[in-house]
């Protein structure tokens, strides 16, 4: 299969679906598409929320690391890691709610997109872990995102143990999840649950996306401010060789 982000609305609920053969890894170019199809169903009078969901058994393992290794100059560096930037301040900012369907494991940017939404179900197999230290550089463009939602301990814990999987358990108690169960019960409760949310008052629901977002309009430079950290440290050589370990 090739990689795609698609959109659905079935019964006032937009589904967004991405993949990606390399895990669910993402490109630049699949960050922007999932940014658009974000901004589109924002817009779109038929969906009163969004679910946010992946195939395949991996949620999503965050940078494409093919691209990452092509990166040379800093404004590149830049612009790559302001992808998932983009993605976190488009979930910020769109006025419907984001029900994460959390399937399989999430790494780094998956990290990052999990915390992003406002509910996440996840099943069992979605363990976590923040890899980017052990490849010379770190979270900084999810960190607020991930913060926000498990704590700056857990943040921690997550980030420096990098070369660790936590449970999806461990993701679950820290808050990242909202509720986890076994996998073949994961897509009927995500199902009920949107439906439940999708038959509220829409005007209450985009006022309390705002409620729930409070204090965050200074991701809207902070978080391009963090790309550009990441974006130096991807040429660092200690980076470019660890990149090349990790491929073989």
């Amino acid at each position: 299969m090739t990689a795609f982000v698609k959109q659905e609305v079935k019964n006032n609920i937009g589904y967004i679906t991405f993949f990606h053969p390399a895990g669910n890894s993402f490109p630049s170019t699949q960050l922007q598409q999932l940014v658009e199809t974000i901004q589109d169903l924002d817009q779109n009078e038929n969906a009163t929320i969004i679910v946010l969901q992946s195939e395949g058994n991996t949620f999503c393992a965050g940078a494409s690391f093919d691209e990452l290794l092509q990166i040379d100059n800093l404004t590149d560096g830049k612009q790559f890691f302001s992808g998932f930037a983009n993605v976190i301040n488009a979930m910020r900012n769109c006025s419907k709610l984001i029900v994460g369907k959390v399937q399989g494991k999430a790494v780094g940017g998956g990290v990052g997109i999990v915390s992003a939404c406002d509910y996440a179900i996840a099943s069992t197999k979605a363990d976590v872990k923040l890899s980017e230290l052990t490849i010379g550089i770190g979270p900084f463009v999810i960190e607020p995102a991930v913060s926000r939602k498990i704590g700056q301990t857990a943040m921690s814990e997550l980030t420096l143990a990098g070369n660790e999987w936590k449970p999806a358990q461990w993701a679950f108690e820290k808050g990242l999840y909202a509720k986890f169960l076994q996998p073949e019960e994961l897509d009927a409760e995500v199902e009920k649950f949107a439906t439940q949310l999708a038959s509220y008052n829409p005007e209450a629901l985009a006022d309390m996306k705002q409620v729930l977002w409070q204090n965050t309009s200074h991701w809207s430079t902070l978080l391009y401010e963090r790309a550009e950290i990441s974006g130096k440290l991807v040429l660092s050589d200690f980076t470019k060789k660890a990149l090349e370990a990790f491929k073989k």
